[in-house]
């Protein structure tokens, strides 16, 4: 990927066919990406980087303050959490397919064959999570396409690296991130209003966030305690 100096900062750079300028600051390591038209001028390019200086080095400051996570194994005493609580887990053997139970005692129990690897736990609690967040979503999905006023042909959840959330306007198509599962149920809720109404407005612009007002006024409260939980994960922030 090709980088360019601007000021004190090196940008990754990225042309294709989008329609707005995009910045990215990774929370892994403070690295800036930006995305913009095939067609946009180097001139425009540093004047939009240059007009969010204050805000990139903010980002990548605290960003930099942060401790590593320590990388999960999946073995009793870890805590892992499940709607915005943390639940410690416990590991137990059995001879047969593997499973997960959750106590109100704040335990997650899972059950796996002898011999099970760090790969192979982790997989069962993704399932796990997963069918959680299923169970979770047609009721609010539902609820929120009566309030926005749109109807998705179909969603679905899957891991993704950079993004919440995606909407393909096209298809009237959402897809959710798994981890937010692991996030309390508001933040879950304000990434799925927030893909709802891409379907009134592609853009991040006025009238996008003021649907947003309308349909979610209490959104950025919803959104602060959504980059809060960015300690434990590599999910970027955007500039938009």
């Amino acid at each position: 990927m090709p980088a360019i100096q601007i000021g004190d900062f090196q940008v990754e750079l990225v042309r294709k066919n989008i329609r707005s300028l995009r910045l990215t600051v990774y929370a892994s390591d403070g690295r800036i990406r930006v995305a913009v038209p095939t067609r946009t001028s180097d001139q425009a390019i540093q004047d939009f980087v240059i007009a969010r200086r204050a805000w990139i080095s903010k980002h990548q400051e605290k960003f930099k303050s942060r401790t590593p996570p320590t990388e999960l194994q999946y073995v009793s005493g870890e805590t892992h959490y499940y709607q915005g609580v943390g639940y410690q887990l416990q590991l137990h053997i059995v001879d047969r397919t593997p499973y997960v139970e959750c106590r109100e005692s704040q335990i997650l129990d899972l059950y796996v064959r002898e011999g099970s690897t760090q790969q192979q736990r982790e997989k069962v609690l993704l399932t796990w999570y997963r069918r959680q967040m299923k169970a979770q979503l047609p009721g609010m999905v539902a609820q929120w396409q009566r309030t926005v006023d749109v109807r998705v042909n179909e969603w679905g959840i899957k891991q993704m690296k950079t993004r919440w959330g995606t909407c393909n306007i096209r298809a009237k198509r959402i897809w959710l991130n798994l981890e937010l599962i692991k996030r309390p149920t508001p933040c879950l809720e304000y990434v799925v209003v927030h893909e709802l109404v891409h379907l009134h407005e592609r853009l991040h612009n006025a009238r996008f966030w003021g649907l947003m007002d309308h349909f979610m006024p209490e959104w950025r409260m919803h959104r602060e305690q959504l980059k809060k939980t960015l300690l434990d994960t590599p999910i970027e922030l955007d500039a938009c």
